[in-house]
């Protein structure tokens, strides 16, 4: 058991009840809450998400989660994000034809996806890196659970000191290729919901609170 004590942030858009009972079963110590000197102090934090992209970053500011993710950041403090929790970390959302802007931790777009069966709601393979250590231990085959009508359809970050590692990205595919999860130094995020995809979801968790 890992007793790492985390946050999952509070900023009114996401399941955090159903992340807490998750993340406290794979052995943290675990609070919800937006209080800024807690989410600071935590050994983690989880920042969730479900809804819209513009919504959600109106959501982070208006209870300072963008600056926590920055601060938490800025000093190599572990940050995970889930869902739409994933996607405003990345430069700027797409819906509808509206632009907004994300926390740009991340360049890129998250966009409507291109399948014939939308939103991509169930079960899903991914592909992740040989040296991932959010999958480590999990099975090239497991599933886990998604929902969601937009995504990161490419990767543009492009690392070229060769001191610095490059991010560990995974895929899957619905209809077209869309980034599943990401792991880049101390921020870390997956677009599916770990805490609704069984063993292997909960697996990862503890993969995620053993590096804390």
């Amino acid at each position: 058991m890992s007793n790492k004590s985390v946050v999952v942030l509070d900023y009114g858009f996401g399941n955090v009840r159903s992340a807490e009972r998750a993340l406290a079963h794979a052995g943290a110590q675990v609070e919800i809450t937006r209080d800024y000197d807690k989410a600071m102090a935590a050994d983690g934090l989880l920042v969730p998400g479900v809804g819209a992209f513009a919504a959600c970053m109106e959501g982070l500011r208006a209870a300072r989660g963008d600056w926590i993710v920055g601060r938490r950041l800025s000093g190599g403090r572990p940050v995970m994000g889930i869902c739409v929790g994933m996607q405003i970390l990345f430069g700027r959302g797409i819906e509808h034809g509206i632009e907004a802007e994300g926390l740009d931790e991340w360049p890129g777009a998250v966009e409507p996806l291109r399948a014939p069966v939308v939103p991509h709601m169930g079960w899903n393979t991914v592909k992740a890196p040989g040296d991932s250590q959010l999958f480590a231990g999990l099975d090239e085959g497991e599933r886990y659970y998604f929902v969601h009508s937009y995504a990161v359809r490419t990767w543009e970050l492009e690392v070229t000191n060769p001191h610095v590692p490059a991010p560990k990205v995974t895929w899957s595919t619905h209809g077209e290729p869309f980034v599943a999860a990401v792991e880049n130094g101390p921020l870390w995020a997956t677009q599916f919901h770990p805490e609704k995809s069984g063993d292997a979801g909960a697996r990862l968790l503890r993969n995620w609170l053993d590096t804390l």
